[in-house]
């Protein structure tokens, strides 16, 4: 018999964590565990306020009904969770864990053993120009040799004079630079903004407009100077399969966060179809506890060893579980002789 419980977490930010969506202080999640009476597998229900769609108003319900479905032994008739996608990305974790004995190595690679660790990039949070030049220094000198801004909060052309600080410093072949606009760009501006952006040897640009603009973000594909990942665009698909979406749109990149397209299983849908689209593809997580970025991590590792992946959000928190994970020279790794600390 299943035993099945959940319990809600709350982390604090080191600082006003700014987006082009608000600011956040807190991120709020929970933790769901399945015990077979000698070993818990442990997975992270994590979405974030106002971007995934998840029905906040009704999630304890769920997971509370999820739980007693589980200890009934009655899982595959639980109801569906469609809707909740990082419930059931939860969930997988969860289950996958406690196949593996609990021991939290989920997928089990040279990553986990130690041997290999994977590409990350440095992220520049928005705020005050000093703010943003203070992180931006902080990731060059701690080796970061890829760096993900996000763009769109602060006037233009602070943010203009911030790429040209970095590239007075270093070109594109030492630093790569990665911009996530977060759909902050308006549709009248948003080719004029990245032609004055792509002067600075960006590799990509993240959801520059809001997404469900379908014909607009296709133009905006195929008439970029800078390649275009979607993201937001991934999260709550409306009338549309993924599979036509990317043959619509057609864009250079996606990115994937398991956490908000519904686990692995759903990810590695969206990895097959983007390979047959000759799409590329990275990850990044979705403001997860340690928890959750360790199975992500592991699960990337399988799919990719090479890209640099959007995994460095573990030291956001003033406190977090303790882990194995660690980042040196922009390089996530494990150290399998660390032990993990109480969730």
């Amino acid at each position: 018999m299943l035993k099945a419980h959940y319990k809600k977490y709350q982390l604090h930010f080191k600082f006003n964590a700014l987006t082009s969506r608000g600011g956040m202080q807190v991120k709020n999640g929970y933790y769901l565990f399945i015990s077979d009476g000698e070993n818990t597998g442990i997975g992270e229900c994590s979405f974030i306020e106002g971007l995934s769609i998840d029905d906040l108003s009704g999630y304890e319900k769920v997971l509370g009904e999820l739980c007693r479905h589980i200890e009934d032994d009655k899982i595959k008739s639980a109801p569906s969770l469609d809707d909740y996608p990082s419930i059931k990305a939860g969930l997988e974790m969860a289950k996958l864990d406690l196949l593996h004995g609990g021991s939290k190595v989920l997928y089990k690679s040279a990553f986990t053993d130690g041997e290999a660790q994977i590409p990350v990039n440095g992220l520049i949070w928005m705020g005050d120009r000093d703010f943003m030049l203070q992180q931006i220094n902080q990731k060059l000198d701690e080796g970061f040799r890829c760096i993900k801004i996000k763009v769109g909060a602060i006037n233009f052309e602070d943010e203009v004079m911030l790429l040209d600080f970095i590239r007075q410093k270093f070109p594109a072949d030492a630093i790569e630079i990665r911009l996530d606009a977060n759909g902050s760009f308006k549709p009248h501006e948003v080719l004029e903004k990245l032609d004055i952006l792509s002067n600075f040897g960006i590799h990509s640009v993240e959801q520059p407009i809001k997404q469900g603009q379908l014909e607009l973000m296709k133009k905006v594909c195929a008439n970029s100077p800078i390649p275009v990942a979607l993201d937001e665009e991934l999260i709550d698909l409306k009338g549309i399969s993924k599979s036509e979406l990317l043959q619509f749109i057609q864009p250079q990149y996606i990115i994937l966060k398991p956490s908000l397209l519904g686990g692995f299983e759903s990810c590695n849908e969206w990895v097959d179809l983007a390979t047959k689209n000759k799409t590329c593809w990275w990850a990044t997580s979705a403001l997860e506890s340690n928890i959750g970025l360790n199975a992500i991590a592991q699960w990337v590792f399988t799919k990719s060893e090479n890209v640099v992946q959007g995994l460095g959000t573990g030291g956001l928190y003033t406190h977090n579980v303790s882990s194995p994970l660690f980042i040196s020279n922009g390089l996530l790794g494990y150290d399998p002789s660390t032990p993990w600390g109480d969730v």
